[in-house]
């Protein structure tokens, strides 16, 4: 449950990590426990939270068409989502916009990495984290894979609560800040965004340290 091209040669799937694998190439050694995957959504936008999300997949529990959460139709991720979180191990974590101001972008992507994982019921005998980086103080081992979402079904699985959750949230700053368009992009800056922040400025909600938002503010 939730916590808050044309070739002669034949074509090659990537291969997926397995969610409940007992070997994790990058870690090199056995492992007994669940595997925890991690990714985020929101690290680009100039305006809400990087939400992560961390999702255990149990044995057994793997929601037909799971896949990149990029890969997938609005609808089809609005119903894994459901599936996601009432069947799997999930915990979500949101930076907001001043966390990322005081801390920068990367650090509170990894604050909220680290907070995800140590949120989950189960403690993970390891964790596959979407992109370069693995977070300090983690509870178990992690695995940093860049294009991790295209290779883990753990990670797709966070990938898919990490955007829903985040989209979502977009959707509802839209009806509190009318005006921005934050249910058409999400925060990403966008014409109608820059538009948007000429007429009107930032919101509480938009991230002061990104340079077209500390911009704005040095020529008020």
């Amino acid at each position: 449950m939730a916590r808050t091209s044309t070739s002669s040669k034949p074509t090659r799937k990537k291969k997926r990590i397995a969610p409940l694998s007992s070997m994790s190439a990058g870690l090199r050694k056995p492992l007994t426990g669940p595997i925890a995957g991690v990714d985020e959504a929101g690290r680009g936008p100039w305006a809400g939270p990087v939400v992560v999300s961390a999702v255990i997949l149990h044995r057994g529990f793997i929601p037909d068409g799971l896949n990149d959460s990029k890969k997938l139709t609005e609808a089809r991720r609005e119903a894994l989502y459901d599936q996601i979180l009432t069947g799997a191990d999930v915990c979500i974590t949101m930076a907001s916009p001043a966390r990322i101001d005081a801390m920068n972008i990367r650090a509170a992507t990894l604050w909220a990495m680290r907070t995800a994982l140590c949120g989950l019921a189960d403690k993970p005998a390891a964790a596959l984290i979407d992109g370069r980086d693995v977070p300090d103080g983690l509870p178990c081992p992690g695995e940093a894979l860049i294009g991790g979402d295209a290779a883990s079904l753990s990670i797709a699985a966070a990938s898919i609560v990490a955007k829903v959750t985040r989209d979502r949230l977009m959707v509802r700053l839209a009806e509190e800040y009318p005006g921005y368009g934050f249910a058409a992009h999400k925060g990403y800056g966008t014409a109608q965004h820059q538009d948007a922040l000429k007429r009107l400025g930032p919101c509480p909600h938009h991230r002061r340290s990104f340079a077209p938002i500390r911009t704005l503010l040095a020529t008020d």
